[in-house]
């Protein structure tokens, strides 16, 4: 598990190499401000090889947070995590380790028939009933959760990880109400409660795409203030003295800034509509950004006014810096698969992001 003493030893080993907001707290301690992410790549031995490589570097070069998820390419993301892990030269109570749950994962490449093989590894098995399935390949029930928890655990070769996200929750309201799938994430966060007590994770949290940056009437809108009281109710419920929701993952990027455009959450104390992003910060929920290079779209090129405001010497690095840029985001994600990129996407950090009033007069 990540630690205060872990993370500010790290800070203190690399902070001075990169501009002063560089490392911000989180959780029990402090995390770099440009995370590595997991997501693209085929699932094949070389993509593995180019993972590893490029987390050990990262790691060893003052990037402190690895976020992964069990569907990532098939269970390989998980694993080179692990491996990478093993063998950069950092302990392992210096680096935030987050990973997801809720898609059933497929077991090292696509099989040939998906339905066939979802159904036999997770529904005939008893993991899953066929009613707990939302576009036939999503669950969240607290039994679901925990299983995939213990895979992932397996996946990284830790005891703990320090946010483990429920995924995408937004995919169950193709299947139910928005009450319902209320009910499935406190239902789960209370599983995950439970997990946070025995030591198994430092927090939880929920990675979404669409849910928090839409408006209310929204298909797949979900509120946070009501998540957020459902996570105080799971902790309720099991004795914790404080809920364990940690963070909340969601896209931020140049092209997509809905998280702060778009005022569909109730503020916890004035009584007004704001974005995502602010009512994160007032209730002191972490936004952890991801899809912050577009998925490589913008490592080419940004919307040339706001390229002009922005800090870096390439466009990836200026990209990345917008997303470090907006108030109450803590870490920016941005893909590590390629070792020639590692030493780019760190560099990023050495720049100092706009301030508070220079990123808000872009949105002017």
């Amino acid at each position: 598990m990540a630690t205060s003493e872990g993370t500010w030893g790290y800070r203190d080993r690399f902070g001075d190499a990169f501009a002063r907001t560089y490392f911000r707290r989180f959780g029990p301690g402090v995390v770099s401000s440009v995370g590595v992410g997991t997501y693209l790549g085929d699932p094949t031995d070389e993509r593995d090889r180019a993972y590893r490589t490029s987390i050990a570097e990262a790691l060893s070069s003052g990037v402190n947070l690895v976020d992964t998820a069990i569907n990532y390419r098939c269970q390989r993301s998980e694993r080179v995590v692990g491996e990478a892990l093993d063998r950069a030269d950092i302990d392992r109570e210096a680096v935030v380790v987050a990973t997801k749950g809720g898609f059933l994962p497929f077991e090292g490449a696509p099989p040939a028939d998906p339905g066939a093989f979802l159904r036999s590894e997770y529904v005939d098995t008893g993991l899953v009933a066929p009613d707990d399935l939302a576009a036939g390949s999503h669950a969240m029930t607290p039994a679901f959760l925990e299983a995939m928890l213990e895979r992932s655990l397996s996946n990284l070769g830790l005891d703990s990880v320090d946010c483990y996200y429920v995924h995408n929750p937004e995919t169950q309201l193709r299947a139910r109400s928005r009450e319902a799938v209320y009910d499935q994430l406190q239902a789960g966060f209370e599983r995950l409660e439970r997990r946070r007590v025995a030591g198994d994770i430092g927090g939880y949290g929920v990675a979404t795409w669409d849910a928090f940056r839409v408006p209310r009437d929204h298909d797949a809108y979900l509120s946070l203030p009501e998540v957020l009281a459902r996570a105080e109710a799971a902790a309720e419920s099991v004795g914790a003295d404080n809920h364990g929701l940690l963070a909340v993952q969601l896209p931020f990027n140049v092209t997509m800034a809905d998280a702060v455009t778009v005022d569909a959450h109730r503020h916890p104390t004035d009584d007004r509509d704001v974005s995502a992003l602010e009512y994160a910060q007032a209730v002191d929920l972490d936004i952890v950004a991801s899809a912050t290079l577009a998925q490589g779209s913008l490592a080419a090129s940004l919307p040339p006014a706001i390229d002009a405001e922005l800090s870096g010497d390439t466009p990836a690095q200026r990209a990345i810096n917008f997303a470090r840029s907006a108030p109450g985001v803590t870490v920016a994600l941005a893909g590590t698969g390629s070792p020639a990129h590692v030493p780019e996407n760190v560099a990023s950090g050495t720049f100092e992001p706009l301030g508070a009033r220079a990123f808000d007069a872009v949105f002017e």
